[in-house]
């Protein structure tokens, strides 16, 4: 048995103005060809990492393609997004060729995937493996739990697996079920059918913690569903708000065994009890100033604060400056912002070199919605040319690299400033600079949930904040063009 895996990775911000092109690509996680994608990812928590573990368990044969991933950031340049399928299309060629004909192919994609002139990049790139290798053999697709599902990828794919966490630790599990699930339609031990079922629901950020209520109860039910006679697998997608495509918003997708009914009426269920209860989805708006106050009633430290309008994981630009200037004019002490994107105060500080102070006009470049740069007589207490390796558990055993890199200090508050927009996802590079995290009074991530699954170990208190920028969680305050239906908390407003 001959499987082929690969696929095009992009979490694209369409509010966002830089665009994304090959070399975002290349200098991402990067872009992986034939056993290139063996060898970085065995034994590694991604989805991919799980196909090849399925392999080696279930006694099937990887026939490795392309694997390529940005980060998140602006619209994909049409050209060089068919460049990539069409590599990916010609490798699947060239394998079947030379080994003869694939009996499935196992995709690892986003989900909010958008180009050029293609509101549904997935849908597009699922739709074209399906042309190529016919209606026979199935294609198994995984997806983050952050996708704006359509009916054009439901139809392409013989199933869909969604991630069930937030943040994400469950991506090489999801893999190896998606293994599981080719093998078994391969063998003609399954039939899968599906159904999706969209929800008109933005869904709060903060309420997604799927290890924290209410959450949790949305992913007990989605077990509960899964344990039912005839249920394969069931997908919540909370979506991702700050893609502006028709299909935006919430969705259930279930995959059912043969009976196309049954995939529909627990579509429907599960969809319908997310509706009923939206009000507990919703999150306001937190400011930072009360987020500070907040955290300091409780007494508890560190004091972390989610910077959830400058994620830099879902496409932001990463240099805010709201947070860092409160910081300033709180004279706060023993408090870090990680990281503010700013490559040229970055250079700056290597030119300087370590222990000299100089004055610095940080981040604040981007948009003007991110606020003005701020005035900084700083110290270069540490510099780096950006290496590092993720300490877990979300991208264990994967390396990355910020770029030229630098930590400075003014008085009592420091920032790594970064040239890669790339969040948190845990204290791993700061560490490689000398900050130790966990003895810090006050900590500021560019991330809304990732950066739980390296810092919530050690918290004192976590709270989101909607500090100025282009990714704000007010809903309202977005000018989408393409948005077909009226969403909660939007047109449908929420209880205050």
């Amino acid at each position: 048995m001959r499987i082929a895996v690969g696929g095009i990775s992009h979490e694209t911000s369409s509010f966002s103005k830089l665009p994304t092109r090959l070399a975002d690509f290349e200098a991402g996680f990067g872009i992986y060809r034939g056993p290139e994608i063996l060898k970085r990812f065995t034994d590694t928590n991604i989805c991919t990492g799980g196909f090849i573990d399925g392999a080696k368990q279930l006694g099937f044969e990887i026939v490795p393609l392309l694997w390529a991933f940005a980060y998140p950031a602006g619209l994909i340049v049409r050209e060089d997004y068919e460049t990539l399928k069409q590599e990916f299309l010609d490798r699947l060629k060239e394998a079947e060729a030379k080994g003869g004909p694939v009996d499935g192919v196992l995709l690892d994609l986003h989900g909010a995937m958008v180009i050029e002139g293609i509101d549904d990049g997935d849908g597009d790139f699922v739709e074209a493996v399906r042309q190529f290798i016919g209606p026979d053999r199935p294609v198994v697709v995984t997806f983050d739990l952050h996708g704006n599902h359509t009916q054009r990828r439901v139809d392409a794919a013989t199933a869909i697996i969604g991630f069930d966490t937030y943040p994400h630790v469950d991506m090489a599990e999801r893999g190896r079920e998606a293994a599981d699930l080719i093998v078994r339609a391969i063998r003609h031990e399954v039939q899968p059918v599906m159904a999706l079922r969209p929800i008109p629901m933005f869904w709060g950020t903060p309420t997604q913690v799927t290890a924290h209520p209410p959450m949790n109860e949305v992913l007990q039910r989605v077990h509960d569903l899964e344990q039912r006679p005839g249920i394969l697998s069931v997908t919540i997608s909370t979506g991702f708000p700050w893609a502006d495509v028709p299909d935006v918003g919430v969705s259930v997708i279930v995959v059912a065994d043969g009976d196309q009914s049954l995939a529909t009426a627990a579509a429907e269920e599960l969809a319908s009890w997310v509706w009923d209860n939206r009000q507990r989805w919703y999150a306001p708006p937190v400011r930072v100033h009360d987020a500070i106050r907040k955290g300091e009633q409780l007494g508890r430290y560190p004091i972390i604060l989610a910077d959830q309008a400058d994620n830099t994981g879902g496409g932001a630009p990463g240099d805010s400056t709201e947070i860092l200037r409160t910081f300033i004019d709180l004279k706060l002490r023993d408090a870090v912002v990680l990281y503010i994107v700013d490559p040229e105060v970055a250079q700056l500080a290597h030119q300087a070199g370590v222990g000299e102070r100089i004055q610095l006009q940080v981040g604040g470049k981007s948009d003007p919605i991110q606020g003005p740069p701020v005035e900084m007589n700083a110290e270069v207490v540490a510099i780096s040319h950006g290496d590092f390796t993720y300490d877990g558990p979300m991208y264990a055993g994967l390396t990355g690299n910020m770029g030229c890199s630098a930590w400075l200090k003014q008085d009592g508050v420091s920032v790594v400033v970064v040239t890669a927009a790339e969040q948190p996802l845990g204290p791993a590079f700061a560490k490689t600079l000398g900050i130790d995290c966990p003895t810090m009074k006050y900590i500021a991530v560019k991330s809304s949930v990732h950066f739980r699954s390296g810092f919530e170990r050690f918290a004192g208190s976590i709270t989101n904040v909607d500090a100025a920028g282009t990714h704000t969680h007010d809903f309202t305050q977005l000018a989408y063009k393409k948005r077909t239906r009226s969403v909660f908390p939007v047109e449908f407003p929420p209880q205050r």
